[in-house]
């Protein structure tokens, strides 16, 4: 498989708007947009050409009144994006106007978000550790639940039965979904877990931990199936591309690693130039987006992210 992806041939662009640094990007479910969420308190949607060099149209989402810290688009609408803001807000926008349609304060400063697979939840984590499920038609809570332990990145498994939040503590914990009723605790790694990506084929899921390891789970026996060992530093960010096939994972190392997911081996390195704080592949085509804490010469944030996987630069 990884024969056939001659990655050492591909080139990254850059993208320019945001004023600070991005913490978050985003594709939507037919790969043509990109959305990147900044420190400067904005998202922006880009229209990706993905095989021309046309001028990239970009529209800018403005409201939140603090960082932009993650955002996710639905599902099932091609046009439709939730992002969660530390001005304690969740709005949901619309992507061909760039006009906010619903919002709603919560709790405290919210760092995750992200949709149920069918497109009829979202889930929102926020820095005291609390979960929220908002039903999206209503745009209204209808579960919270505070943890006495640190989370951070969550996810659905694909059928949207099994919710996993990843905590400081170094495991994975699986609760049933909607019910939110503990299933199961995984040990996944020594020290706190970040992320959490599913497989889009249903397999696996995979955890990037403080310990530098990214693990590899098989979701239906819950057993660890192999781990990634290329980077160094804290994992803060991993991502399964579309066939399922290869992951990508990416920290304070200057590179970003491509592995291949049936052996493990690391088949690519993007070299990068900051710590990186996302990286996503396209659900289409063999296009990873990220971003980092890039800064210019006189030390102030690019506010740039950057596709790699083009055949020109």
């Amino acid at each position: 498989m990884e024969e056939t992806i001659p990655f050492k041939n591909l080139h990254s662009r850059e993208y320019q708007g945001h004023k600070k640094k991005v913490h978050s990007v985003a594709w939507n479910c037919t790969g043509t947009k990109l959305a990147s969420g900044s420190v400067d308190q904005t998202a922006r949607v880009w229209h990706i050409d993905l095989h021309g060099h046309g001028k990239i149209k970009d529209i800018e989402l403005k409201g939140h009144a603090d960082s932009v810290d993650q955002l996710c688009w639905d599902p099932k609408h091609a046009d439709l994006i939730a992002t969660a803001s530390g001005d304690k807000t969740v709005r949901l926008w619309d992507a061909r106007s760039g006009k906010c349609s619903q919002q709603t304060e919560l709790s405290g400063e919210n760092i995750n978000i992200t949709y149920r697979p069918d497109g009829t939840h979202v889930a929102v984590g926020n820095r005291d550790d609390e979960l929220t499920i908002l039903d999206v038609r209503k745009f209204k809570p209808i579960h919270r639940r505070k943890f006495n332990y640190e989370v951070n990145e969550i996810a659905w498994n694909m059928t949207g039965e099994m919710f996993l939040l990843t905590t400081g503590n170094g495991t994975v914990e699986v609760l049933s979904y909607p019910s939110l009723q503990p299933l199961e605790t995984v040990m996944a790694h020594t020290a706190g877990c970040y992320c959490i990506a599913i497989d889009p084929k249903g397999r696996y899921f995979a955890v990037g931990s403080a310990d530098s390891l990214v693990s590899l789970w098989d979701i239906s026996e819950m057993l660890c199936v192999r781990t990634f060992t290329k980077l160094e530093w804290p994992v803060r960010t991993i991502s399964f591309n579309h066939t399922g096939d290869f992951i990508a994972s990416a920290s304070e190392d200057l590179f970003i690693d491509i592995s291949n997911v049936h052996t493990g081996r690391s088949v690519h390195q993007i070299p990068c130039r900051a710590a990186m704080n996302s990286v996503e592949w396209n659900p289409r085509y063999n296009l990873l987006a990220y971003a980092g804490d890039d800064k210019n010469k006189y030390q102030t944030d690019e506010g740039v992210f950057r596709i790699f996987g083009f055949e020109s630069a």
